[in-house]
């Protein structure tokens, strides 16, 4: 009996084993299926691995196929005729002036524009006269004003001279039908060349007079800076063409150039520098000269006598021919003369005087210098 329940109990203990190898085996499947699936990141496929044949390969491909070795014969060649050289007959002397032709070097064209030069100003001699001492002079130049510097003022100061203004001349504006018989047409210009303030005032004036209005378009070319500024008397200075230079007219050379398809307008007095007039011809522009006003001799009766005067000083021959009008029986004797400018000083000489101080010269630009360094010396003794 013994031996019945130990069979009996092994097949027991079998059975569980069994159920307990199911259970754990459906635990473990739901498990799996649970747990959550791990993220996969995506990763560039890698290249593959370059091989010695495949590199040989590729290089066999590029390799260009060579090219076909071309045979000449010698059959060939014979057959081909060699080219003759064509004889040309040329003169001696033909030929010798190709050689010069050759050997000669042509000069080439320069960009650059011709340097406009006026020609140089006559000499103008000093006399020797004897530097006797000078202490009343005559300044043939309007009296300025109260507190203005004047050079002349200076000198008297420096020197203990008395300087007196007087002037010889007086500015007259043409009228109307005085201009008109000259047939300027003001409208037909386009351009106008100011040299002076004078010039800037009778050109508006006479426009005015005639009822002209001036087009904006106009184009204004002054001698200097003071000039250009003095036309915003009459016009809107930024709304218009305004071109200046720095005292000279060749300073407006290129200027002019630039602008030398219009027609030009030169208003000037009937004493004109001619210096002015060449250099325009030189520039071979279309210019028209007309006369806006005229210097005339004024009344110099207050005047009793010039022999008070140890110095009489002028500045435009209208100045000197002032002189000789109001003065005819004038005798100059000791009293000396300056003058400033060539036209001025050949003036005086026509006239019968004796120039005793020309400016400007190497030494002194200016007129007041050459009769500080003239007073330096006389004034000694």
């Amino acid at each position: 009996m013994s031996a019945k329940k130990k069979l009996v109990k092994k097949k027991l203990v079998k059975k569980l084993i069994k159920k307990n190898k199911v259970s754990l085996q459906k635990a473990s499947s739901t498990k799996k299926k649970n747990k959550p699936k791990p993220v996969v990141k995506k990763t560039k496929a890698l290249p593959k691995k370059i091989t010695k044949k495949a590199t040989v390969k590729k290089l066999i491909k590029k390799v260009a196929k060579p090219t076909p070795k071309v045979v000449i014969k010698t059959a060939d060649i014979a057959k081909v005729k060699p080219v003759k050289e064509k004889k040309v007959l040329v003169n001696k002397n033909i030929k010798e002036n190709i050689d010069l032709a050759l050997t000669v070097k042509r000069p080439r064209k320069s960009s650059k524009k011709p340097i406009i030069t006026l020609p140089p100003p006559p000499k103008i001699e000093v006399s020797n006269f004897p530097k006797n001492k000078v202490k009343n002079i005559l300044i043939s130049q309007p009296k300025p004003g109260e507190g203005d510097k004047n050079p002349y003022i200076d000198l008297g100061k420096k020197y203990n001279v008395n300087p007196t203004f007087r002037q010889f001349i007086k500015i007259e504006g043409l009228n109307s039908q005085d201009f008109r018989t000259q047939r300027v047409d003001i409208l037909e210009h386009g351009a106008v060349i100011l040299t002076s303030r004078l010039s800037v005032d009778h050109y508006f004036r006479l426009c005015n007079e005639m009822r002209i209005t001036v087009p904006e378009s106009m184009k204004y070319f002054c001698i200097n800076e003071q000039t250009a500024y003095y036309l915003q008397k009459y016009i809107q200075y930024r709304k218009r063409k305004i071109f200046f230079g720095h005292g000279t007219i060749l300073d407006l050379v290129d200027v002019i150039r630039k602008n030398k398809d219009e027609k030009f307008l030169l208003p000037a007095s009937d004493v004109t520098k001619e210096q002015i007039v060449d250099f325009l011809d030189e520039l071979k522009i279309t210019y028209t000269k007309a006369t806006f006003y005229r210097t005339v001799s004024a009344d110099l009766a207050d005047i009793k006598s010039l022999n008070d005067f140890d110095m009489l000083v002028f500045f435009t021959p209208a100045g000197i021919k002032s002189l000789k009008h109001n003065f005819p029986n004038f005798k100059q004797g000791n009293t000396r003369i300056a003058a400033f400018g060539h036209v001025a000083a050949q003036t005086a000489k026509e006239m019968g005087y004796r120039l005793d101080i020309f400016a400007p010269n190497p030494q002194n630009p200016s007129m007041s210098g050459a009769i500080d360094a003239y007073i330096k010396e006389s004034n000694k003794r």
